[in-house]
């Protein structure tokens, strides 16, 4: 029988379930588990060696102990998974070829071994010198996909519309507003530093945007930007600025509820939306949504936006954390707004 390599397979762990927002001490980086470098025969499994991980604000929801979402919650002691890109090293799925390169949903490890049929959102990747790997889980994963359908498939834009973005710098915020921008539009966004604010205007183009920590009354805010109201509010944040933005909106505005990362609680959110009744006069509206909803337009998705970017009509924004040791801190840091960009950790170098 051939020797079958065993390696260490660090990976981070989830230690307890959390309510509030999540602390770089809930997880753990745990040592000394071993994995062997192969895929077993007749599992229909294959082996992948990760690279880069995405660190998105939805797993916060996997953290606590709630059944009822769309996604179960992680289990304590158990590591953690997410969006990430991996390379195939061993493989007993005839889909799946070592030296592949796979998009979907892995482990926060170091290995990690997967079943095609767990409904990970597999995808392969097709390697382009013109565009780097890690976009694909930015630019071209899911962040991506969620502005490009929120922003078509929920606000149904019009040339000329007036849009609003919030965290308009994050990983989804940042491509909104430039497809905005490219669909003809007036685009506002709101960030939490001078730096983000300045990031929007100069290197990704929105017409005008403001820091939300120096504004002491946002309806006001709003009103300056918007004299004559909102067409579209892409909403990643919730909280009183989406009240702010009900007080602004155009008859029949559309809102898209993306996310709503200002929640201190996902369960006991002691802050209520004052502002609703606006809704009904200005018939605005507000639509949830979940990108893997519209999985069917992924490959037009795929098309367009790889070739604005190629034209250089988009540009994407991208903070790198190196190796999985950073990984908590990299997700924590979501929460109070420490990343530029879309948030990514490198588990290996290609």
């Amino acid at each position: 029988m051939e020797e079958v390599a065993v390696v260490e397979n660090k990976k981070v762990i989830l230690k307890n379930y959390v309510d509030g927002i999540p602390k770089e001490t809930d997880m753990e980086v745990k040592l000394g588990e071993t994995i062997e470098l192969r895929a077993p025969k007749g599992s229909s499994c294959f082996l992948v060696k990760n690279l880069y991980l995405s660190c998105d604000p939805y797993m916060r929801g996997r953290m606590r102990d709630f059944h009822g979402s769309y996604l179960p919650p992680f289990v304590p002691g158990q590591r953690i998974e997410g969006f990430g890109l991996a390379r195939v090293i061993d493989s007993d799925d005839d889909n799946y070829k070592p030296g592949d390169i796979i998009g979907g949903i892995i482990g926060w490890e170091e290995y990690s071994l997967l079943r095609s049929s767990d409904n990970l959102q597999l995808r392969k990747i097709q390697l382009d010198d013109d565009i780097p790997l890690s976009y694909h889980l930015g630019l071209l994963g899911m962040a991506g996909f969620t502005a490009y359908a929120g922003f078509y498939e929920i606000c149904c834009p019009k040339k000329g519309d007036s849009v609003f973005v919030s965290a308009a710098s994050g990983a989804v915020g940042q491509l909104v507003g430039q497809l905005a921008k490219l669909h003809g539009c007036y685009v506002v966004g709101s960030a939490g530093s001078k730096q983000k604010v300045d990031l929007l205007k100069n290197e990704l183009g929105f017409d005008e945007a403001f820091n939300y920590k120096e504004e002491a009354d946002l309806d006001a805010a709003l009103k300056r930007y918007f004299p004559e109201g909102i067409d579209i509010y892409f909403d990643n944040v919730g909280g009183s600025m989406l009240d702010a933005a009900l007080l602004n909106m155009k008859v029949h505005g559309r809102i898209a509820l993306c996310g709503m990362v200002s929640l201190q609680s996902l369960s006991t959110s002691s802050q209520g939306i004052n502002n609703l009744y606006n809704a009904i006069p200005k018939r605005v509206r507000l639509e949830g949504f979940l990108q893997s909803d519209y999985l069917n337009i992924f490959p037009q998705f795929l098309e367009n936006i790889m070739r604005y970017y190629k034209e250089g009509k988009i540009v994407y924004i991208e903070d790198m954390s190196e190796g999985l040791e950073l990984a908590p801190a990299a997700l924590v840091g979501l929460f109070s707004g420490k990343n530029i960009g879309k948030q990514v950790v490198r588990v290996a170098k290609e």
